[in-house]
């Protein structure tokens, strides 16, 4: 089980080569990119208390891997400025059977769009505002 939360850029494909986990029967892997829904996103910005986020996502995936008897996990979080196309997250999981590696990133993914202790900012030419809360990924949060 690997977790790296990080300022720098990651590279998606040798992320998941070397994520390839002996024994597994599926591997789903995952990559959030920053959007620009609008049209006007210059960056966003992504604050977060080193230990404190760290912690808290350990004790996700902790859950995840005793839940849907996963042979490994993997969650790459970053932070700083991002800009539009980036790479923001990823998360892969594998295990023996499918069901449970696609059940295990989207429980992941969830968890960390809603409870992750991040603080995201979009940056735009109207100025910065803070990212709130979406009824949508609270609902998703909750069928599990």
């Amino acid at each position: 089980m690997r977790l790296s939360v990080q300022s720098a850029p990651f590279d998606i494909g040798s992320e998941t080569a070397r994520f390839a986990a002996v024994g597994a029967g599926a591997v789903v892997t995952f990559t959030g990119i920053v959007r620009d829904q609008a049209g006007t996103l210059a960056a966003m910005e992504i604050e977060h208390y080193p230990g404190m986020t760290e912690k808290a996502i350990g004790a996700i995936m902790d859950e995840a891997v005793a839940r849907w008897s996963l042979i490994d996990a993997l969650v790459i979080h970053r932070h700083g400025r991002l800009a539009p196309g980036e790479a923001i997250m990823m998360v892969a999981t594998a295990a023996a059977h499918r069901a449970e590696a696609f059940a295990a990133a989207e429980f992941l993914m969830d968890y960390l769009k809603s409870r992750a202790p991040f603080w995201k900012k979009e940056i735009g030419a109207g100025g910065a505002d803070w990212v709130a809360a979406r009824d949508e990924d609270e609902a998703a949060l909750r069928r599990w």
